[in-house]
């Protein structure tokens, strides 16, 4: 192979690794971002800005470009709301475990939401599950009972706030996956991040907890929403494009390594010992359930996964 043409073949594979590495980075802050907001600005506060800055954001690009077609909206409005109140009351989880939680544990056990989406699978899309992701399901539980059933209430009620989190954005997952595909994704996405605020406001305004940020805490809501929901997204999908679908999840999963490394260099915390274990047990049968998955999936099967596949938060 000549030295131009092997210059030409490289250059998109570095390209491919840099964007997949800039993408682990970026999905292991989404804990990390909701502990830094914690001393600024309440939990529900933050969360209903943060959504608001990202849905200003892809409206506004979406309107320049001219790629917003929001008349199917009326169609598709009850799976839309179903869609925005799950997510929303899944971001208002994970910010609120903030208080109670360290990132790194934190993220650790957010990758139960694998778990739950292959329960609603076999459940309500009626899958199948094998022996190997039957072996990925429990030594991935046994995980979770580790770190939860520690001493100590505050630990319990974040892990409880995390893996409820969990659960309710697995059943956003289903439902989007049956209800997106006549969608084009620039519109499913604002009128998701659209819903999910509108229900974030609900939720600030019920609990009275309506506030404007400080200065400071503007700053970092708007860094927030740009990275953790505009950048994180035009990543994941960019990458998606470009690698397999398996290994792309499998990098996702050891996004939680990199939010312990966050979690030491912002915070000084670090898992104990048993909660490591539990999270090695975790990510351990979360890759299996991943791998297992994505090699029984067609095709087909994949490029639905990836609508409905859209991230955190």
């Amino acid at each position: 192979m000549s030295p131009e043409l092997d210059t030409a073949v490289s250059q998109p594979a570095a390209s491919g690794f840099l964007m997949i590495t800039a993408l682990l980075l970026v999905d292991s802050l989404h804990y990390v971002f909701a502990r830094l907001l914690l001393p600024h600005i309440s939990p529900a506060v933050s969360a209903l800005y943060v959504m608001a800055i990202a849905t200003a954001e892809v409206g506004l690009y979406g309107l320049v470009r001219k790629r917003l077609h929001l008349g199917a909206t009326r169609e598709h409005l009850w799976p839309l709301l179903a869609i925005g109140f799950l997510v929303a009351a899944s971001v208002n989880m994970t910010y609120e475990s903030a208080a109670y939680i360290d990132p790194g544990t934190g993220s650790l056990l957010g990758q139960t939401s694998t778990l739950f989406a292959l329960a609603l699978g076999l459940l309500w899309l009626r899958e199948r599950l094998n022996p190997a992701q039957a072996l990925g399901a429990v030594l991935a539980l046994a995980g979770v009972a580790v770190i939860t059933f520690q001493r100590g209430e505050y630990m319990r009620v974040g892990a409880v706030l995390v893996l409820s989190s969990a659960f309710l954005y697995a059943l956003h997952a289903a439902i989007a996956k049956r209800h997106s595909g006549s969608l084009e994704f620039l519109d499913f996405f604002f009128l998701r991040l659209l819903c999910t605020t509108v229900f974030l406001l609900v939720f600030a305004a019920g609990r009275r907890s309506l506030a404007l940020p400080s200065p400071r805490a503007w700053l970092l809501v708007i860094l927030v929403g740009t990275v953790d929901v505009v950048l994180s997204r035009a990543l994941y999908y960019t990458t998606l494009q470009q690698w397999k679908m398996s290994v792309h999840s499998i990098v996702l999963t050891l996004s939680p390594v990199a939010t312990v490394v966050w979690s030491v260099l912002l915070f000084g915390t670090l898992p104990t010992v048993r909660q490591l274990a539990g999270g090695v047990a975790v990510l351990l049968g979360t890759l299996i359930v991943v791998r297992q998955r994505r090699t029984s999936s067609g095709a087909k099967r994949q490029s639905s996964e990836a609508v409905s596949s859209i991230g955190s938060p």
